[in-house]
């Protein structure tokens, strides 16, 4: 039973860490209010959440592994001579605010925003409406390479709002970059371009932390399913979102936000 759950929270991690619909609210809501997972500890859940977390910071360094080698190449060699360096150093910027605030301001999200559901709901809810919004008054200008410094870091910025569980990284990051004039699909691939360092900037202070690795020891299988469940996942999750944004807006993901919204409100009033 724990490894169905187990691999349940791995897909549904694959799934919701690409499309715009927030992984961070999903798990809590699948694990806390659905039950699936329920049997994980408050440090179980955390740690648990980071290992899904490297699961599809793998998807994402597989998928577009010519491009992140190019970009480290040409950045550490070229600098900002050529288009691939640039983008590299336009990242490394743009991951510095969010950065920044997940380091400080952590723990008190977590403490104060991971149980308030409605809060959470809330979120999915305007979120959806935003992103939806954005994208249908936005014009489609620039490709990715064709980003500036200061667009970088308005999209970084944005990030610090996806620390609260229902915001969406790539939701919000979409949804900054559309309203900048930047492609769809492009728009997505800075998102997944700009979620490595910070996804991997997240897992590495989570390691740094002695009880992460007692935990990860003593129940080592559970991880390794619940890493190659978001792996596998969001592998297929990038390859079909990228395919569907040449030709689709986001008015299904607003939809689909403000339904699982309603459904959670509901269940907590009928607990």
């Amino acid at each position: 039973m724990h490894t169905l759950s187990i691999v349940i929270l791995g897909i549904i991690q694959g799934i919701a860490e690409f499309l715009p619909i927030s992984s961070s609210a999903h798990l809590i809501i699948f694990r806390d209010i659905f039950g699936i997972g329920k049997f994980m500890n408050e440090n179980m859940a955390l740690t648990f959440d980071i290992s899904l977390h490297l699961g599809t910071l793998l998807a994402i360094l597989l998928f577009f592994f010519k491009d992140f080698f190019t970009m480290l190449k040409d950045g550490f060699t070229k600098g900002i001579k050529t288009e691939e360096g640039r983008l590299l150093w336009y990242i490394a910027a743009a991951t510095i605010p969010a950065g920044i605030v997940g380091v400080l301001f952590e723990d008190i999200i977590e403490n104060f925003v991971r149980t308030n559901y409605i809060l959470i709901a809330i979120a999915l809810i305007s979120m959806g409406v935003f992103i939806y919004l954005a994208d249908k008054n936005s014009k489609n200008k620039k490709n990715v390479f064709e980003i500036n410094l200061k667009n970088a870091i308005i999209i970084g910025c944005s990030q610090v709002f996806a620390l609260i569980p229902g915001f969406s990284r790539s939701g919000t990051t979409i949804a900054s970059a559309r309203l900048l004039g930047i492609k769809r699909e492009d728009a997505a691939k800075f998102s997944f371009f700009l979620s490595a360092p910070v996804v991997a900037g997240a897992v590495f202070l989570k390691l740094l932390n002695k009880t992460t690795w007692t935990l990860i020891l003593n129940n080592i299988g559970i991880f390794l399913i619940g890493i190659l469940a978001s792996f596998i996942t969001g592998l297929i999750c990038i390859r079909l979102l990228l395919k569907y944004l040449d030709k689709h807006d986001f008015k299904a993901f607003m939809i689909y936000r403000i339904i699982l919204a309603i459904i959670v409100i509901i269940t907590i009033f009928i607990k």
